[in-house]
């Protein structure tokens, strides 16, 4: 077994301590890695404090992991020590049913062991990145071009590929109004993505005390939903809308500034129930969708498009000493726009 060093999670809406557990031996096609950053994700909060679900502890959280190759098992192709990888939201899944076939491992029919708080096939229980290191097969590990530091490579492997799948997946480009609302770790990235695409990018956002940072990443323009002129002066408009919000939001509101035809995709995860009234979709044919990360493909292919592109998120590093004041940062949205760990701080 390999003794891991670690921030956990011993009980619901706890604090994070300092733990040691050990992970696997490396399996024929395992892959070793020896984690250097891991994003904090939204996500992370979520599962710790039990909003969907009272979790399984100890729980060690993360994953938005970026490191090096340390060790590879005997069958392994793809990867060699030494070269720079990153581990996302999922670490196996089924691989036979047609999403897998697909390329779609997040929608795995038999349901894909997530890199946390998830149970493995073997039974274990699997832990995140806020550890010294992970093990993890091989087919499910990203490779990181040399291009990309590390620290910042780390958030894409989240707030990335979760804003450029439906992205991709709606065919946002030239032509296309696009409107990303919540401008944080998760809407910073979907104004970048979605310039880069050739897109017209609206930003909504509760207040406009961050549209210097949108305009400068890329924006066209920035609205405060919280002014009651932006829903007249936008009805109608948008063909995409990208919801990064976990909070509670008035859909059918939203809604009405999609233009014919026009998607709302869901990213945000809220604790209540969506209320959506009939009409606010029949009036304009409108679609209410959701989109759940991506898979291992569509992920490498993000990574490869940023590095190309020199697309990276804007983050503030901490030890991990610190997890648990970023924790409360987050939730007063006092962070410019992702928290990474440098688990260097765990030696």
């Amino acid at each position: 077994m390999l003794k891991t060093k670690a921030y956990a999670v011993f009980q619901p809406k706890g604090m994070l301590f300092p733990y040691t557990f050990n992970r696997r031996e490396p399996r024929d096609k395992d892959v070793v890695i020896h984690i250097h950053y891991c994003g904090i994700c939204h996500s992370d909060i979520h599962t710790v404090q039990g909003d969907w679900g009272e979790p399984q502890y100890p729980l060690v959280p993360g994953h938005e992991i970026a490191g090096v190759v340390a060790q590879v098992g005997n069958k392994v192709t793809h990867f060699k020590v030494g070269e720079k990888v990153g581990v996302g939201c999922f670490v196996d899944s089924c691989r036979n049913c047609a999403p897998c076939q697909k390329g779609l491992e997040q929608y795995c029919a038999a349901g894909a062991v997530f890199t946390y708080n998830c149970t493995e096939k073997d039974g274990a229980l699997t832990q995140g990145g806020y550890s010294d290191k992970i093990v993890i097969n091989e087919d499910y590990v990203i490779r990181i071009p040399d291009s990309l530091p590390l620290d910042k490579a780390a958030p894409l492997l989240c707030a990335g590929i979760t804003l450029y799948s439906p992205l991709k997946h709606w065919k946002a480009g030239p032509g296309k109004k696009v409107a990303v609302l919540g401008f944080g770790g998760l809407g910073h990235m979907g104004v970048k993505l979605a310039r880069s695409l050739g897109a017209e990018v609206t930003v909504l956002s509760q207040s406009l005390k961050k549209e210097a940072d949108a305009l400068r990443m890329g924006a066209n323009y920035f609205y405060s939903t919280a002014d009651p002129k932006t829903f007249e002066k936008l009805f109608c408009s948008f063909d995409l809308i990208l919801n990064t919000v976990s909070a509670n939001i008035d859909w059918n509101k939203i809604l009405s500034l999609l233009a014919l035809d026009g998607t709302l995709v869901t990213l945000g995860v809220p604790k209540e129930m969506v209320p959506v009234h009939a009409f606010a979709l029949l009036m304009g044919r409108r679609s209410l969708a959701g989109s759940l990360i991506g898979g291992i493909q569509e992920t490498q292919e993000m990574m490869n498009y940023c590095a190309e592109k020199s697309i990276t998120p804007e983050i503030e590093t901490i030890p991990m000493q610190q997890v648990n004041t970023a924790y409360e940062r987050i939730l007063k949205s006092d962070v410019r726009y992702r928290f990474v760990i440098d688990n260097a701080s765990l030696q």
